[in-house]
């Protein structure tokens, strides 16, 4: 119960720190970088076919399929097989909250429609799924990254080198405003990283429960 409440802190504290940050960079940041980094965007954007949010959610929709089958034919899988497949599930569950509820909810239009005229607001209850706040690439691998994160420690340094990555390339690329990817990715994190806490808790303590432990967590 101690652990929990200091966990809660944190976590209120990372959603305060991820508030002012995302204020901050709404009001001042946004608009300067989306007009800086506009031209180079436009040479960036087979990369948006190559790695869509389509492309991304197909590939995770595979991944747990092959993870089915093969506890099917085999009778078990792997405890990594176990968390890659909670972290692709939480990953499309998190994207489609994110673009059913949270984009149409704040309304944000994206950095193209910024460049034709469109003003950098809110506009609550007026979005759509291709609103631009919050990110659903940064919602997407932030949720599966999480997972991952909170059942392997030794992922952290990796996939939060992935996420920074990813995230300069949305706002360099002009996908996305910088308040967007930060936003995304806390609640990316956010999302995976309590779908983790969950199954740790539900198999006993461990990626796939205490007759496995040593295999991943190190709590």
């Amino acid at each position: 119960m101690k652990r929990f409440s200091v966990v809660v802190r944190i976590w209120l504290l990372s959603l305060a720190a991820c508030a002012v940050i995302v204020a901050f960079s709404f009001a001042r940041l946004d608009v300067p970088l989306a007009l800086y980094f506009w031209r180079l965007g436009r040479s960036l954007s087979p990369l948006g076919q190559a790695f869509g949010a389509a492309v991304i959610l197909s590939v995770e929709a595979l991944v747990i399929l092959g993870l089915i089958l093969a506890r099917l034919v085999r009778g078990r899988i792997s405890p990594f097989g176990e968390a890659l497949a909670i972290a692709c599930l939480t990953s499309i569950c998190a994207y489609g909250i994110n673009s059913d509820v949270l984009k149409p909810l704040f309304g944000v239009p994206s950095p193209i429609a910024l460049v034709r005229g469109a003003p950098h607001a809110f506009k609550l209850l007026m979005g759509s799924a291709q609103s631009s706040f919050p990110s659903g690439h940064m919602v997407l691998a932030g949720a599966f990254a999480g997972v991952l994160i909170r059942m392997y420690r030794a992922s952290i340094a990796p996939l939060s080198a992935l996420l920074l990555a990813a995230a300069g390339l949305l706002v360099i690329g002009g996908w996305h405003f910088l308040s967007d990817v930060v936003a995304g990715a806390f609640l990316g994190i956010s999302a995976g990283m309590l779908a983790g806490e969950i199954w740790v808790v539900h198999m006993g303590g461990g990626p796939a429960g205490s007759r496995r432990q040593g295999a991943g967590n190190t709590d």
